[in-house]
């Protein structure tokens, strides 16, 4: 590890790191804390690839959302972490020997301070950095990692330029392509199909309207875009733009507490009649969003409680949450899993050798709360199934109903050669 942190400040560009449609609650700031917590090793220990470290324990930064537009999200991926910790250390607090010191701090959704976070933890020599909730933050994080010469494992931020972005990065959650590509299976043929995609104008939104021309685009759609301001609260001209463009099919990727806002919309202008209505099945909390235009919208999932048909790995996650005081929603899967590849690593790897991490984790595949999945050895792509869902009655009493599982071999984004 270098004596000094290296790395631009980043500037205070938010994307947004959600699945299409979100839904949330800023929270109270709250003030980093460090949790020790003490987990074993599952099954058997691995080696130590470099022959160090001893039995010190490794340090482990998760920086995320505690606070901020997408706390709500960041909450659910604290909830999951911890959960997977204790599934992949079987309790024993332990990974290869090695105590698991994971220390908490909170960005706001702001890459000015997430990387301020990250290089004072780097500077007291941790070695693996995990979480990160905004696409934007993300961006930043990701060549600090680099530069730096440490693990680090990004959380929701969905953004796809992260994929293959350096050897040093990963992702425990899936990526706007993954979503895109469980849209296409519900267009159908898409050959002389117009499609509009509504989102923000955010790394999170550029890239959903990225992946859509991309996908949809080479299938012989035309794609068009609308783009609102984050900021923007009336969103009445976008929907009246929407509707005017008369497309097939309109894609909404949205992110924030607007959420209600614009489905109301939507509505209002008869955008939901007018054509097939596509977006993403946010967390519990948005359901009663969607109102009595629920049964008019197709959901893709990235998760939802019970997505996975029960396997053992989820009904862990499930418990886990549940018996914590927790409540299991859209991202407790990515941190889960994070845990779960920081266990592999140390176990399978190093507690101190960044190089023998990274050997340890690309190409490897495993049972998570989803199913099968696969971190793919090229540029670290984490393959994974998506969902098709619908919602089930209306307001509070809204559920969500599996239709389909779409295998991570039909979900799979382009392979992206890791940049070095």
């Amino acid at each position: 590890m270098r004596s000094t942190v290296t790395g631009t400040a980043p500037g205070t560009t938010r994307g947004r790191a959600l699945g299409a449609l979100a839904l949330l609650a800023a929270t109270t700031l709250l003030a980093a804390t460090t949790l020790l917590v003490g987990c074993s090793s599952a099954g058997t220990a691995g080696t130590e690839a470099d022959g160090a470290g001893g039995d010190g324990p490794v340090k482990v930064g998760l920086v995320y959302s505690r606070s901020g537009p997408l706390a709500a999200y960041g909450k659910q991926y604290e909830e999951g972490f911890k959960a997977g910790l204790a599934y992949a250390t079987h309790g024993t607090n332990k990974a290869g020997g090695h105590r698991i010191e994971v220390t908490e701090q909170d960005d706001a959704g702001d890459p000015a301070k997430a990387v301020a976070a990250a290089k004072t933890l780097i500077g007291k020599g941790y070695k693996i950095l995990a979480g990160t909730t905004d696409s934007g933050v993300a961006l930043q994080m990701a060549p600090l990692a680099a530069q730096n010469k440490v693990l680090y494992i990004n959380g929701d931020a969905a953004t796809d330029a992260l994929t293959g972005i350096n050897d040093y990065t990963f992702r425990s959650g899936r990526q706007s392509y993954q979503d895109i590509l469980a849209v296409s299976a519900q267009l159908g043929d898409a050959k002389g199909k117009k499609v509009t995609v509504l989102a923000q104008n955010s790394a999170f939104g550029q890239a959903n309207v990225a992946a859509v021309k991309d996908v949809l685009g080479r299938k012989g759609a035309t794609v068009g875009s609308v783009l609102a301001p984050p900021s923007a609260t009336d969103l009445t001209p976008f929907a009246r733009q929407v509707k005017a463009g008369e497309p097939d099919l309109v894609f909404v990727a949205w992110a924030g507490a607007t959420a209600p806002a614009l489905w109301t919309a939507l509505n209002q202008q008869g955008v939901l009649d007018a054509a097939k209505v596509v977006t993403g099945m946010a967390g519990t909390a948005s359901y009663p969003v969607f109102g009595a235009g629920a049964a008019k919208v197709s959901f893709l999932a990235h998760y939802f409680p019970g997505a996975g048909g029960g396997n053992p790995v989820e009904k862990a996650m499930l418990d886990g949450i549940t018996e914590s005081g927790g409540t299991p929603d859209l991202f407790s899967p990515d941190g889960f899993t994070a845990a779960q590849m920081i266990v592999r690593a140390v176990e399978s790897g190093s507690a101190t050798d960044t190089a023998a991490m990274v050997d340890a984790l690309e190409g490897w595949t495993f049972d998570g709360p989803k199913g099968r999945q696969q971190i793919r050895a090229e540029d670290h792509a984490l393959l994974q199934p998506m969902f098709t869902a619908r919602l089930k009655g209306s307001g509070a009493d809204a559920e969500p109903e599996l239709i389909d599982t779409v295998p991570m071999a039909s979900v799979a984004p382009p392979v992206r050669k890791t940049a070095g």
